[in-house]
């Protein structure tokens, strides 16, 4: 079977997370998805974050990196980028961490593929923003990193169905 038969049943899934400064929720929700879907074997999706209102090449946040390295994960490569038409094209999927966040995505056209991150929660939290721990503390970031972790389990295993390999 030559590789573009494979690619074609196996074809790519693209998720978008989006917050305001792409420096906190959205490189932690990435990353989180990037350890979820290595776990699951999934290699078919991928993912991105863009920043609502993000300054170009602005690394993650410090607490953002230190809260990461905890459980194993760097983004010290992380850059963050401003949401575009470009990046919402290659998105099947976009998740925004606050109903303001998914009212710029639908300003931009993308209302049909976005929703909140925490609409695939079960009980605590479902539906709910995700709090901004910018200028917080590093328990700050431990908290969102958990919440974003659950979203992420929650969300993939709904996709299940669709996306196991």
């Amino acid at each position: 079977m030559s590789h573009d038969a494979h690619e074609g049943s196996a074809a790519s899934y693209n998720i978008l997370f989006v917050c305001t400064g792409n420096t906190c929720r959205s490189p932690i929700a990435a990353a989180a998805a990037e350890a979820e879907l290595a776990r699951r074997g999934w290699l078919h999706v991928r993912v991105a974050s863009a920043g609502t209102a993000a300054a170009p090449a602005a690394p993650a946040s410090e607490h953002a990196g230190a809260g990461l390295r905890e459980v194993g994960i760097d983004i010290s490569g992380h850059r963050a980028r401003a949401v575009s038409p470009e990046l919402l094209d290659w998105a099947d999927l976009a998740l925004g961490m606050s109903p303001s966040h998914l009212a710029t995505l639908a300003q931009l056209g993308a209302a049909g593929k976005s929703v909140l991150i925490t609409e695939f929660l079960a009980g605590e939290g479902a539906g709910q923003s995700v709090e901004d721990p910018f200028g917080g503390s590093l328990d700050d970031y431990r908290r969102v990193y958990a919440v974003l972790t659950a979203a992420v389990a929650a969300l993939l295993d709904r996709l299940e169905p669709i996306l196991a390999p």
